[in-house]
């Protein structure tokens, strides 16, 4: 469990005696160190609490992004966010293990799609949220970008890759499964990453891992 020496190094943002890579074993899940302050005074509303940002070794649960082939509605739309979703027991999961401690604040997120390129998006409350490409590998790779004539509405604050990503790849594949990413690939896909390790995207409606980071307060 996380000691009190520990919350308090969280909190007063020293975060002393804790590094990228660090991990906490908690109900048999390893949750490991990803990224210190990573969200620090981003949102329409600033974060300014001390935090760490944290990502689970493995998959917490698994879970179509939609029942159908579709990306209509982005990611902050999708049924993985849903009530009873994949995304919902992950959340389960993650409040029994860092309970009071799970941060709350706010990202922005696609929410309409066109042409199978983000289309719209707006700030919302987050506290656990599936990762995006650049949070994963530093870059988009199947995400759409703008083309100097459609502007892709995807003003995110994952703007850079996670630090535990940056300084040990292999944790990207801890273990040889698959799990998706929140970036709309096309009108029918989202971006996952596939358990060979190579970047991918595959169908809405297919079942994948549900890996999502999320950040703690002390």
């Amino acid at each position: 469990s996380v000691t009190t020496a520990q919350w308090t190094a969280i909190s007063n943002g020293t975060f002393d005696n804790l590094y990228i890579g660090d991990y906490w074993t908690i109900n048999s899940v390893v949750w490991r160190i990803a990224a210190f302050n990573y969200f620090y005074n981003c949102g329409d509303t600033a974060f300014t609490s001390n935090h760490v940002t944290i990502v689970p070794d493995s998959s917490l649960a698994s879970s179509k992004m939609n029942d159908t082939d579709t990306t209509a509605g982005g990611y902050y739309g999708s049924g993985i966010r849903a009530s009873g979703s994949g995304l919902a027991t992950a959340t389960t999961i993650i409040n029994s293990a860092f309970s009071g401690h799970v941060a709350t604040h706010r990202q922005f997120l696609t929410n309409a799609v066109t042409n199978g390129k983000p289309s719209g998006g707006s700030w919302y409350d987050c506290s656990v949220e599936l990762m995006s490409e650049i949070m994963v590998y530093g870059c988009g790779i199947f995400k759409p970008v703008s083309d100097g004539t459609t502007i892709v509405a995807d003003y995110t604050i994952s703007k850079s890759q996670l630090p535990l990503f940056a300084l040990n790849p292999k944790l990207i594949i801890s273990s040889r499964y698959d799990w998706w990413l929140r970036d709309v690939a096309s009108a029918t896909r989202f971006a996952h990453v596939y358990y060979q390790g190579n970047a991918s995207r595959n169908s809405a409606s297919t079942s994948r891992g549900v890996r999502p980071a999320f950040s703690i307060v002390g």
